[in-house]
């Protein structure tokens, strides 16, 4: 059985954008070599990766094109390689088609549907946006988060997870500092639904 990852980069007050259309690539990052090497690493091991729309066509919108840019830092053109090669799932009720070795899962059945593809997975599953977090949270699937915590208090802005107001308790898995002052923890969520495999 899979295990459905949610990774984000957040402020301490776990925000993950400060204003609409950021898309995480406010000036409150503190992003660099090692920490963009370890997210490479991280990304390159997944089984697969599990996009919301907004999140996916953030991502479609610049990394297919980043490893063939020579102006970039090697890092992110491999993170470019790995994003673009990596199988990927489309979670949109809009989108009809999708490039870059992506399959589009949509309609009513869509949390039922990734029940299914966390059940027949072996290995860790990305999971990318908040709104489809959240989705997958409420529905006991969210299995771990995995957060790069920059130090920054933002007090407005999008949150981890949208609307979302129950407890979660979490087991810390691992944790790691990065250089500029950023931190990464690992967490295990203890309420995610065992299912057995099909």
């Amino acid at each position: 059985m899979g295990r459905f990852v949610y990774s984000m980069q957040v402020s301490l007050d776990l925000r993950i954008e400060q204003v609409p259309g950021d898309n995480g690539a406010g000036e409150w990052l503190r992003l660099g070599g090692e920490l963009h090497r370890e997210a490479n690493a991280r990304t390159r091991a997944l089984a697969l990766l599990v996009h919301g729309r907004v999140y996916y066509e953030v991502m479609e919108e610049f990394w297919p094109r980043a490893h063939e840019d020579a102006s970039l830092p090697d890092y992110i053109r491999e993170y470019g390689e790995i994003w673009t090669a990596k199988p990927k799932v489309l979670v949109s009720r809009t989108r009809r088609s999708a490039d870059h070795d992506t399959r589009i899962i949509g309609g009513d059945d869509a949390i039922e549907q990734l029940a299914a593809l966390r059940a027949q997975t072996d290995g860790a599953i990305g999971v990318g946006g908040a709104a489809l977090a959240t989705q997958l949270l409420r529905a006991g699937l969210l299995d771990e988060l995995l957060l790069f915590t920059h130090p920054a208090v933002l007090g407005f802005g999008r949150p981890l997870f949208d609307d979302y107001d129950r407890p979660i308790d979490l087991d810390l898995l691992e944790q790691r500092s990065f250089e500029r002052g950023v931190t990464m923890h690992h967490y295990a969520i203890r309420d995610a639904k065992e299912t057995s495999s099909c």
